[in-house]
């Protein structure tokens, strides 16, 4: 037991690091938008940048995990991420930054596929799916971090030591990540991994998962990369829009918690269902939201409801897919979620610089969250791959 538990204590920092990337990205865009003189529509640009770079690394690692490990993946998607981030400090210009962001996503986007799918390969049946949950719920002490160095470092600092100080957590994060167990021995695909998945038996839950992850990746990083702007839009201070993200970021934890606790006693569709409904419900009291007090408990609601709902996602996906197409499977599914993280960022900019307001962005947003609980009801079979 207390083996398992230091594999997701290990495993869980992948999370945690990739939070934190992402999260001090959304706190360093307004501060950008000033050095740079940058319209919204460039902004949309550069939140969406670090997603194109995710797509890839999604794709590219996930297939070479099943291939070649998830340990060794894993440190290679660390190595690129420490080193970029570095980089990033000394970043001249907006191109530049836009340049060294992809790179980074590379390593992002192939880190999290393959710490789902090595975490699924260590567990089994119900267990698995908690740890699965509690495994995403490191993203929220990410982004926890990230809120407070914004708050209390960005403002004294700059975001160029911000950045340069995650690359130092990275490194801690590489120390303990060479201390992982080493992969399960499994026989290799006598086919190709990609005509696996999209034969018969996979195609469906692949294709499903998909646009599940399109929705819930767009959706998600169109609120949450764009939560302190959006704030600012609405009339607070830079320093008090840090300091109401830090609140808001809090309330992941028991999103998490809570459907980590409810996964084996309900079914599984219903609870995803749930947390979709109340993402959408949230979103619609954030975006007509005009006061301090209703946009703080609309935001928390918001945070607790969509990371619970990525955090089911995270253990329903690899559960689909037996362990030989694993990270193809994980990987492959998240590269297509990627691509709408790639758009909602640039989406909010882009109709925000064309004067439509918050409001509107976020109903646009509901109708697609609707969306995906239809596909989740007339989509695929849950199944349980050990």
């Amino acid at each position: 037991m207390r083996k398992r538990r230091h594999i997701l204590m290990i495993v869980g920092t992948a999370w945690m690091i990739d939070a934190l990337d992402v999260a001090l990205l959304s706190f360093i865009m307004p501060l950008l938008k000033n050095d740079w003189h940058l319209n919204p529509t460039q902004l949309g640009l550069l939140g969406s940048v670090t997603s194109v770079g995710m797509i890839v690394g999604a794709f590219l690692c996930g297939r070479l995990s099943d291939k070649f490990g998830r340990k060794r993946v894993m440190l290679w998607t660390l190595f690129i991420f420490s080193l970029s981030n570095l980089a990033l400090s000394l970043a001249p210009d907006v191109n530049w930054f836009m340049f060294i962001r992809f790179i980074t996503g590379i390593g992002l986007g192939g880190e999290l596929p393959v710490a789902a799918a090595l975490l699924a390969d260590h567990y089994r049946g119900k267990e698995r799916e908690k740890i699965l949950i509690l495994g995403d719920s490191f993203w929220a002490y990410g982004w926890i971090l990230a809120s407070l160095m914004a708050f209390l470092i960005i403002p004294y600092f700059g975001w160029r030591i911000t950045a340069a100080l995650v690359s130092i957590f990275s490194v801690y994060a590489f120390i303990l990540r060479k201390h992982l167990p080493d992969d399960p021995k499994v026989g290799s695909p006598k086919e190709n991994a990609l005509k696996i998945l999209f034969s018969r038996t996979y195609r469906s839950p692949l294709i499903t998962l998909s646009i599940l992850w399109f929705i819930t990746m767009l959706t998600y990083y169109g609120i949450f990369l764009w939560l302190p702007s959006i704030l600012v839009i609405k009339g607070f201070s830079i320093v008090n829009s840090l300091g109401f993200t830090l609140m808001i970021s809090i309330a992941q934890l028991p999103g998490y918690y809570l459907a980590a606790f409810l996964m084996d006693k309900m079914n599984r569709k219903i609870l995803l269902s749930i947390y979709l409904m109340g993402t959408i419900i949230s979103c619609l009291f954030f975006g007509f939201g005009n006061n301090i007090e209703l946009i703080l408990v609309a935001g928390a609601f918001m945070s607790f409801f969509d990371l619970g709902a990525w955090g089911i996602l995270i253990a329903l996906t690899p559960t689909q897919f037996p362990i030989e197409i694993r990270g193809s499977g994980m990987g492959t599914a998240q590269a297509v979620g990627r691509i709408g993280a790639t758009i909602g960022p640039f989406l909010v900019g882009w109709m925000i610089g064309i004067g439509f307001g918050i409001s509107t962005v976020l109903i646009l947003f509901v109708v697609l969250l609707f969306i995906a609980i239809v596909v989740l009801f007339f989509g695929f079979n849950l199944r349980n791959y050990e």
